[in-house]
This record gives structure tokens, sequence and C-alpha cells, in this order.
């Protein structure tokens, strides 16, 4: 099988060194230090505009914290859902769960029915259900085209096992692609391991940006206090690098 790279990205500027590097499809979302929210309309606009061809897949994930939704954080999930959609998204990347865990199978079909015939991708909200054999089989049924996970684990290679068990299950009749702690170095490993044909992985360098540097004491983020002069940005040679060592 021809191995396959689907970039996760925090930005526009991500998902177009993406492709620059030769990415066929990418994760779009904003603030990945939270493990990825919704983006902007713009992003996607701006993706589609500069990265013809370039399939992107946009996460709608209103908040961090759990996958337990308000009903006007659905609400507004749905709507982002729609105005993706209708500006050319590849497919929607989303996740619901219950209170106790469980996939959220009613919201879900609300979510798919937005969705329609693009890609319906259900995120790592998996890696924390009680069970996830009943989860699939939910998420089968409702005729999800893909699942992200790492297996239950923190990292793929930790939960390749039961990633590979997971493919096992679905026989065919839903993807899974893993992801998390995926690097270029792991990748060939991985892939034979969960027998799987796509790997989703994040790479980013830090960037400086010295415009903050005049008040260093000033924050504009929470408790933790990151430093405010520095961000992460994908760059293209890396993307072309990792896929060079694995074909």
């Amino acid at each position: 099988m021809k191995p396959m790279l689907e970039v996760c990205c925090g930005s526009a500027g991500d998902a177009i060194a993406a492709w620059e590097g030769g990415a066929e499809r990418v994760e779009l979302n904003s603030d990945l230090f939270h493990g990825g929210l919704t983006a902007s309309l713009g992003t996607l606009r701006t993706v589609k505009r500069r990265a013809p061809g370039l399939r992107v897949m946009c996460m709608v994930r209103p908040r961090e914290g759990g996958f337990c939704y308000t009903d006007t954080e659905f609400e507004t999930m749905l709507e982002d859902a729609r105005l993706f959609v209708e500006n050319g998204a590849d497919g929607i990347v989303f996740g619901v769960l219950l209170p106790d865990g469980r996939v959220d199978a009613a919201r879900c079909r609300r979510m798919l029915d937005v969705i329609g015939d693009r890609e319906s991708v259900f995120h790592r909200a998996l890696d924390v259900t009680p069970d996830w054999r009943e989860a699939l089989d939910t998420l089968m049924e409702l005729g999800v085209t893909r699942v992200l996970t790492s297996g239950q684990r923190p990292t793929v290679p930790e939960g390749a096992q039961t990633i590979r068990a997971m493919r096992e299950h679905c026989a065919g009749r839903m993807e899974i692609l893993p992801g998390g702690g995926v690097t270029a170095e792991n990748a060939g490993w991985c892939r034979r391991t969960t027998g799987c044909q796509w790997l989703h992985a994040a790479m980013h360098r830090t960037e400086y940006d010295r415009s903050c540097g005049g008040n260093p004491a000033i924050f504009f983020g929470g408790a933790v206090y990151p430093p405010e002069d520095r961000f992460s940005l994908t760059h293209a040679e890396d993307v072309a690098a990792f896929i060079r060592g694995d074909r």
C-alpha cells in the first residue's frame, strides 16, 4: 500500500506549508495547545484558495475540556459545520459524547445530516470512551467515514496493538486513522504494526515574533503564562522529509 500522511494543522500557514511539502490531506484546527479547536471560516477559505487540490478536514470543536456539550455549544458546532461545507471543506472532524463517555448517537446523527456527502471523522474523543468496540459499532452504524485514535493510550506507539484490533474489528466498514505521537522516526513501525495505510501527524518548529518584547511582564493567556514572543509553524521541507522517509 502507498503510505499516506494527514498533517495536523493549527493555521492556514500550516496547511499551505503541508500542501507545498506534498501532503494530500490536512486536518485544519485552531489552538492545538488544547488539542485542536474550530478554525475560522477565513482560515478555510484562505487554504482552499492558496492550496488548490488539498483535501481539508475541518475540526468542529467549540471549546477545550471534554466532549459533552451544551445546547448552545452544539448549535454552534452545527452552524460551523454548515459554513465549512458550504465553503469547500472536504470533510468535518467532530466528536460528541454523553456524560458517561459513550458516543452520543443522536447528536452525531444530526452532525452527519449537515456533513452530507463529505467525509465525516470522529476524533480522539474515541480514546476516552469506556468501551471502544461499542463506540466503533455505533459509529459504523451511523455511517462515519473514519475515526482518529491513539488506541486509547497517550501515543500511537503505545496503543498500536489496540489500533490494529480496532482496524480488524471494523473489517473495512470504517477507516481507522492512527494519530498521536507519530513522528518521521516511528512512522514506518506504526504502519507495519497497526496495518493502517494513513497516519496523522503534527510537525512544528518554534517561530518568534518579537513585537511583544517591549514589555515582557504582560501576558494574554491563562495561568500557565506561556511566552508571548513565540508560536509554532509547520514547514514544507519537514513535511516533504517525512513523506520521503516513508516511501
